[in-house]
């Protein structure tokens, strides 16, 4: 079969799909890459978002880091930067920057010397509780469109995905 190399395959309303759910069999590869597919979301979705966290006077990781220590006693150093998708050295310097202007603290380890911890404070919580509620709204303004069903599974989804790559299943290839 001949196909036209000046112009891409077009996706007529029309055409014929025999599996529910799946990509016409004329999308391009990075229309149906997981991969991609999630990127393109994480995106769209969150960009808008960002630019409240911003407004806020705080980076994407530093919101990331605020949101994940806002629930939790505390947290090492390396577990935030696994978290807030960062090096640890770059995560060490924002929470140099963080501890600086009173928003989080940090301390020993309780039996490692060498894992430092980092707790929020009263100031980090309270951002954290604000920005959280926007970011609550924003979700809830993106996912209504698929109901509560859908958007249920689709985190419950995630979350499987998620916790199989740290523990090292499903796949040989990580990224």
């Amino acid at each position: 079969m001949a196909t036209n190399s000046s112009s891409p395959p077009s996706i007529a309303a029309n055409d014929a799909n025999p599996i529910p759910n799946e990509p016409p069999a004329d999308f391009a590869f990075i229309d149906d890459y997981l991969s991609a597919l999630l990127s393109q979301a994480s995106a769209l979705i969150a960009a808008q978002f960002h630019t409240q966290v911003q407004a806020a006077g705080f980076s994407v990781t530093e919101w990331r880091v605020l949101a994940t220590l806002a629930s939790r006693n505390g947290m090492s150093t390396g577990g935030l930067a696994q978290i807030a998708l960062s090096k640890q050295p770059t995560v060490t310097r924002l929470l140099d920057r963080m501890e600086a202007r009173g928003y989080v603290q940090r301390y020993p380890h309780s039996s490692d010397r060498r894992i430092t911890m980092v707790r929020i404070t009263a100031a980090g919580s309270a951002i954290a509780t604000r920005l959280m509620a926007c970011a609550k709204a924003h979700e809830q303004q993106v996912l209504q469109p698929l109901g509560s069903e859908q958007t249920q599974a689709l985190k419950a989804t995630l979350r499987s995905i998620i916790d199989m790559r740290r523990r090292g299943g499903g796949g040989a290839a990580k990224g």
